[in-house]
């Protein structure tokens, strides 16, 4: 097809994307669908076309159907012919990550260990951020044939369409509709929904404009008929003119209804006719050209001259002499990087599958021997390895291994995939048994982080069952792994069972085994929600690893002890093995904690419930940089949901929003409902606070995170309820709040819910309550909230308590009792660290203020809750400030520099000395210490510039505040 025919009103509609790329509200990613050979790639090509004339950057890649065990090869493909300019940001150093993996990733020097965790997710945001730069001056990224992407090419498409590139970046995808796997279906068809994605499929051309463009010479009535025939698809078209002129006749072009679809001769979705037609050509071919088409369908990516004259036993000069023939009859056309390739991915998909097996193998394994001579790495070879082994070759069974392992961090489903090709042919003798056992769990491990999570688990209860009484310890260690795959699949209760029927057989395991399963037991209970019934087994951990002199599975047991005493709202005890925990955390090195990082991931949750937010963060960098150094995937969302939780409450909503939006990304690929829900329940609060009031994502992520987690009575689906209650209780309607979290409670008295976190969910219910018109429930609710924070001792659940008390006094009217339970609310959040619940308290609390007479205190209130909004992204806070400002600044002089940066109570202090009390008379008034009042005046004095109490009065009186009430 010499030009694009028929698809104008598609091209507008990407013509004015292109102009306005960048602008807010606009799609960021097209999504172009339809049957094979409909126009998909020419459309592409004429956009790519138009942008390079209207000066953008544009990289362009294509995926193919075999080489769909080369990682990120749909990228390395898009970045080969990149230009000048993006060839030379690449080769940034702040870019050594992403060039190391596009360009080095199947040279990566190492032993099979993991160089970085990130090298899976970290590299997507960095890719996202390359992109970014690059969409300085505008970048059109345009990837076709995604429906044959690498397992890994698919991860990095779906986090470009989840997080977009920022700034004049637009991502086009072409592909196969019924051929797309689901999971990338299923992330276009959000991004359809959230507007982030434009859907364009390509429908069929009309007789008319198809006719007059690719059949101009045929007669009309058979042009006609070929139209019909060819059921408007272009390429159909052009194979049956080409038919009709050459006088070849013309095969069936329907197959038989009833017949199997391999016996009617569907190939790359061509019909048999079709498929014939196309390749008709070939038939006059030589056979030294026949052969080459042949190889370099086979070889893909090395289709170089050089390997085609080795592999197809052609000299160089015989080579040369026959791509020129080729290249003129238009089967063969250039590639990037001296690669020849033919010339549409449906002809190689017909050569190659119509290629004898045999001679198939041949070509691969004349590749791979070619590319070890040439001293490629085994990444490099596994490749063509894998499709060239018909029989056990322990040679190339180390070849995949070796590859295997080099891929497990960065692309886990294709080491999955080598590793399947060694076990296939593996002999299944005794004397192999603990070598199959490894290369098993290496798969399931594989396996579980690329999201199979039920294969790995099926796999896993072969390999316990199989190894039973002569391998104990290949099978406590499949025991392990899979209460893992249990757990993420939901089936804690049947984790739990495997693990205590693991630790009951005798001989038992040993003390490291056993320390490590008590832990997988501790930690099952505590996403069901019955810890107690762990406790004794967490215990027994920390005195077994202590016997064993293991400090870091004592460390690890501590911290998980920490965190189910935390959860269950056993604040003391919990702080007590917070404590022992932190500190032989804290005297571990990082190798020390590297075999079991889970030590902080409880911990810093721990820490996280007791409100040390300092503590918990320095625990969870910590965690984070051995997560990722040592490739522990599965540790990563749980560190990551934590650092979202104390970064939102300590009002840091942007790097909060960026932790838990990678821990969802981590959570999608594994492929555990559970572990999504939790990690989207975290995003559903999150999104709440940094979006703008009336924004609905946070409602509509809550939807989904519950979709996920389903209803059952676990922590994370406890949570994830919870989390729709609140953006519910937002968007303006109270009944589906309480309806969310009772449900997640189990009752409206909440006895399923963790005591944890109870106080804060009742004083949700308590205002939901008041605005529905229910008070008698919302009287219980705030009484119970009282009765729990009691319990707890936590400042941050104290202040939310306060805050349904406050709710419920200002629907009596009782302006000021509301005021003061307000701004004692703040207070409490300022002495546990959170910010932004401060904030929150303060703008709640500025108007009544106001309505009580203390416009001045009120402006101040106002002023520092507004501070913290904006500089911590809490865009819903800015917003609820700005529709309150014309409340509290009524008639309100303005503060004066000195006293701006003063707090609600520091200027309620000030007021308080201009009146001429006393410490101990305002310590008496406030209900404060005499030590905290000098602790508020050395601060005034240091804000507002003054040397003495005098001074301070002065300045009061000056500004008209300070008269009293």
């Amino acid at each position: 097809m010499t030009g694009l025919v028929g698809r104008s009103a598609e091209l507008e509609r990407l013509d004015a994307m292109l102009a306005g790329l960048g602008s807010s509200g606009l799609p960021e990613v097209v999504d172009v669908v339809g049957e094979p050979g409909i126009g998909k790639s020419r459309l592409l090509d004429e956009v790519c076309a138009r942008a390079r004339r209207a000066g953008f950057t544009v990289l362009r890649g294509r995926a193919t159907e075999y080489e769909q065990q080369v990682p990120f090869h749909l990228f390395t493909d898009a970045f080969a012919d990149a230009d000048p300019g993006a060839q030379a940001a690449l080769a940034d150093p702040a870019f050594a990550e992403v060039h190391s993996a596009l360009y080095g990733i199947r040279q990566a020097p190492g032993d099979g260990s993991v160089a970085s965790a990130a090298a899976r997710f970290g590299l997507h945001r960095a890719i996202a951020a390359f992109l970014t730069q690059l969409g300085e001056r505008g970048l059109v990224l345009a990837l076709d044939d995604v429906h044959w992407a690498d397992p890994a090419s698919r991860e990095l498409v779906d986090h470009l369409i989840r997080h977009p590139a920022r700034g004049r970046v637009l991502l086009m995808v072409a592909r196969r509709v019924r051929q797309t796997p689901t999971s990338l279906a299923a992330a276009l068809t959000r991004g359809a929904d959230s507007g982030t994605v434009l859907h364009l499929p390509l429908e069929p051309l009309s007789e008319q404009e198809s006719v007059l463009a690719l059949a101009p010479d045929i007669a009309e009535d058979q042009a006609k008929r070929l139209h019909a025939a060819s059921e408007g698809n272009p390429l159909y078209l052009l194979a049956l003119g080409h038919a009709h002129r050459t006088g070849a006749s013309m095969p069936r072009l329907t197959p038989d209804t009833h017949a199997d679809a391999t016996e009617a001769g569907y190939v790359a979705g061509l019909p048999d006719g079709l498929a014939a037609l196309l390749l008709d050509e070939l038939g006059t071919l030589t056979g030294s050209q026949r052969r080459l088409v042949e190889v370099v369908a086979a070889l893909g990516d090395h289709a170089s001259s050089a390997v085609l004259a080795v592999v197809s036993e052609l000299s160089v000069r015989d080579v040369d002499q026959e791509t020129t023939a080729l290249v003129a009859r238009d089967l063969l056309r250039a590639g990037p990087g001296g690669r020849w390739m033919l010339r549409h991915p449906l002809v190689r998909a017909l050569v190659y599958e119509r290629t004898a097996p045999g001679r198939r193998a041949e070509f691969h394994r004349r590749t791979a021997r070619e590319l070890a001579r040439r001293g490629a790495p085994a990444t490099e070879r596994a490749h063509h390895v894998a499709r060239s082994l018909t029989d056990w070759d322990p040679q190339a069974a180390e070849v995949l291994t070796e590859a295997a392992a080099r891929f497990a961090s960065t692309a886990p489903a294709i080491a999955g995939q080598l590793l399947d090709v060694v076990l296939t042919h593996m002999p299944d003798t005794p004397d192999r048994f603990t070598q199959r056992g490894e290369l098993l769990l290496a798969r399931t491990r594989a396996l579980g982080v690329s999201g199979n999570l039920r294969e790995s688990r099926d796999l896993l209860h072969s390999l316990i069952e199989t190894a039973a009484k002569n391998h104990p310890e290949l099978r406590t260690r499949a025991v392990a792994q899979c209460a893992v795959m249990e757990r993420h699949l939901g089936h804690s209760p049947e984790a739990t069972a495997l693990l205590r029927r693991e630790l009951s057989r005798d001989p038992g395991p040993s003390p490291a085994q056993a320390v490590s399963l008590r832990l997988a037991l501790g930690m099952s209970a505590l996403l069901t929600a019955s810890y107690p019934q762990a406790r004794a087994d967490v215990v027994q951990a920390i005195a077994v690893a202590r016997a064993d002199d293991d400090p870091t599975g004592e460390a690890a047991a501590l911290g998980l002890a920490a965190l189910g005493e935390a959860y269950e709202g056993e604040t003391e005890a919990a702080a007590g093995f917070a404590d022992s925990a932190a500190s032989l955390a804290d005297a571990l090195t990082d190798p020390g904690l590297a075999g079991l990082c889970e030590a902080l991931v409880w911990l810093a949750w721990a820490e996280t419930l007791l409100e040390r937010y300092a503590d918990a963060e320095r625990h969870i960098t910590r965690g984070l940089g051995i997560a990722r150094r040592t490739g522990q995937l599965h540790v990563l969302p749980h560190l990551l949901t934590s650092r979202a939780f104390v970064h939102l409450t300590t009002c840091r909503l942007p790097s909060a929003l960026e932790a838990a939006e990678e821990a969802e990304s981590i959570a999608r690929a594994a492929g555990s409902d559970d572990l999504l829900g939790f990690t989207l329940a975290i995003k559903t609060l999150v999104l709440l606070l940094a979006r703008p009031l009336g924004d609905g994502s946070a409602l509509a992520t809550g939807e989904e995170a519950t979709a996920a987690a389903g209803r059952s009575r676990g922590w994370w689906s406890s949570l994830a309820w919870c989390m729709l209650g609140h953006a519910a209780f937002v968007s303006g309607d109270p009944h589906r709040a309480q309806k969310a979290i009772t449900a997640a409670g189990g009752g409206p008295e909440l006895p399923l819910l963790q005591p944890s976190i109870r106080p804060g969910q009742l004083d949700t219910l308590a205002a939901a309550a008041l605005t529905a018109g229910d008070v008698e429930a919302a009287e219980r609710w705030a009484a119970q909230a009282t009765h729990e924070a009691d319990r707890l001792g936590l400042d941050g659940q104290r202040a939310a308590a306060l805050r349904a008390q406050a709710t419920l006094a200002e629907h009596h009217g009782e302006t000021g009792k509301a005021a003061r339970l307000l701004d004692a609310a703040a207070q409490e959040y300022v002495r546990c660290g959170q910010t932004l619940w401060e904030a929150y308290s303060l703008l709640r609390a500025a108007p009544l203020v106001q309505r009580t007479g203390q416009g001045a205190r009120a402006a101040a209130m106002w002023h520092r809750a507004h501070r913290i909004a904006v500089g911590g992204g809490a865009r819903l806070l800015v917003d609820l400030a700005e529709l309150i400002r014309p409340q509290v600044m009524a008639e309100t002089p303005e503060l004066p520099a000195q006293l701006a940066e003063l707090t609600a109570r520091e200027l309620e202090v000030a007021e308080l000395v201009a009146q001429g009390l006393s410490n101990q008379d305002i310590a008496a008034r406030l209900h404060l210490s005499r030590r905290t009042v000098e602790t508020h005046l050395s601060s005034i004095y240091r804000k507002a510039l003054v040397p003495s109490r005098a001074a301070l009065a002065g300045l009061m009186t000056r500004v008209g505040l300070g008269a009293g009430p």
